[in-house]
């Protein structure tokens, strides 16, 4: 699996994620973040590879995540080295649909970690990004709700 721990980024295709993020210029970040969401969100019942999943859901939703309230800052040396901007309310439910499809069958990388002595902190630590962008998420719903009331 190329992992080492169960950190959001101890992996080498999570560490791999945050150069491309570092590459990437500020104003494109968002939306590499973006896309990657979709990626996984979008396969539906088709078999999600643990690649895309590490990436997606669960870097991804981290770096979502640490600009949250309650959220928890990346502080990983494998996490990038570029600040993030300001990254965009709306891709708080879609980095929650992601980190459902992945913690769904079929997932590779559910399967994987199933098949690891590391599966319940795994779940843990996935289930509480999901948490946290769950309740900004309902929370920028309210907020974009009552300034367009």
């Amino acid at each position: 699996m190329g992992t080492w721990d169960i950190g959001h980024f101890d992996s080498d295709t999570a560490a791999d994620f945050s150069g491309d993020l570092d590459d990437a210029p500020e104003g494109e970040r968002a939306g590499l973040l973006r896309d990657r969401l979709r990626e996984v969100a979008g396969t539906g019942d088709a078999y999600l590879d643990s690649d895309i999943a590490v990436e997606a859901a669960v870097a991804a939703a981290a770096l979502i995540a640490a600009q949250c309230p309650g959220g928890e800052p990346v502080t990983t040396p494998y996490g990038p080295d570029e600040p993030l901007p300001e990254l965009p309310v709306e891709l708080r439910p879609l980095a929650v649909e992601a980190l459902d499809r992945v913690l769904t069958k079929p997932s590779e990388l559910l399967e994987l970690w199933d098949e690891s002595d590391g599966a319940g902190p795994w779940k843990e630590g996935v289930l509480r990004l999901r948490t946290v962008l769950a309740a900004a998420a309902g929370e920028a719903a309210g907020e974009t709700a009552a300034s367009l009331g």
